[in-house]
């Protein structure tokens, strides 16, 4: 039973702290929202930074999860993996809980790249960073040189997609991005 009202606070908090950002959301809310007594809140999470973190923590693993599994679906051969990391996205942004990238979201309130938060954006960031290059490499571009550059690529190309639809409401910025990657390779994987 314990777990299952961890998982239940965690899982309101998550939803609000996503919607309306860490720093809006207060602990009353959450506990009003969840149904659940303070004092129970803080017997699964003893301070307001440890439910962040936790939230962080669960974000970061659903999403890299389900966003490597839909790329993969979406891309069954290597090279359209490359392209399909646009599909993925812009299934993403045409959900109606959309609210934009949690990290990026995160990373703004916290601006001290020192802060704990700021720290979990960057990591999370870091991993998204990875996928792309294994999804490169998987497509055949073998130079190292190369692999970096296309893959700094694709990641800003990804980054820029994610803000432009969060910002403008725009769903289409994965499909602009789309066109680019797809000059990208043209380029990248005739030379190899």
């Amino acid at each position: 039973m314990r777990k299952g009202k961890r998982d239940h606070i965690l899982s309101v908090a998550s939803e609000l702290f996503y919607k309306q950002g860490i720093q809006a959301t207060g602990v009353d809310q959450i506990v009003a929202e969840s149904g659940v007594a303070k004092m129970t809140l803080y017997n699964h999470f003893p301070s307001k930074d440890d439910l962040v973190s936790a939230y962080l923590a669960r974000r970061d693993e659903l999403w890299l999860e389900n966003f490597e599994a839909r790329v993969r679906e979406l891309g069954k051969s290597s090279g359209a993996s490359l392209l399909a990391l646009f599909d993925a996205l812009e299934e993403w942004f045409r959900k109606p809980d959309f609210y934009g990238c949690a990290f990026i979201h995160a990373a703004a309130e916290f601006s001290s790249v020192s802060h704990p938060f700021h720290l979990a954006s960057q990591k999370h960031k870091v991993k998204l960073l990875q996928f792309i290059r294994t999804l490169v490499r998987e497509a055949g571009v073998k130079e190292e040189n190369r692999t970096e550059s296309l893959t700094n690529a694709l990641f800003l190309l990804v980054e820029g997609a994610i803000v432009t639809a969060m910002v403008q409401g725009e769903p289409a910025a994965a499909l602009r991005a789309r066109e680019t990657a797809q000059d990208l390779l043209t380029i990248y994987l005739s030379k190899e």
